[in-house]
């Protein structure tokens, strides 16, 4: 069986708690993990498709997932509005 790394477990209990501290989340995430938000993002999205992820932490994996798809459908409402999609 395969494992997540400590970083990918440290991103995940990141996930799980950023919102209790008063920092900016982007000051957050280059303070605890030396890279910049865009970095994290990609690194973390890397990793929410990984099925040890989910075994590690599915209720966490599983909110992220949900946040993900929900943003990616609203970017494409939102652009097909742009385009001339809707007419109001």
């Amino acid at each position: 069986m395969t494992v997540i790394d400590e970083r990918q477990q440290a991103m995940l209990e990141f996930e799980r708690n950023f919102w209790m501290f008063d920092e900016p989340k982007e000051s957050l995430i280059r303070a605890r993990f030396q890279c910049s938000a865009d970095e994290y993002y990609s690194e973390l999205n890397e990793l929410l498709a990984r099925p040890e992820a989910i075994e590690h932490d599915p209720l966490v994996v599983r909110r992220l997932q949900r946040q993900r798809i929900r943003r990616r459908r609203e970017r494409a409402e939102t652009a097909t509005d742009v385009q001339g999609g809707a007419s109001g």
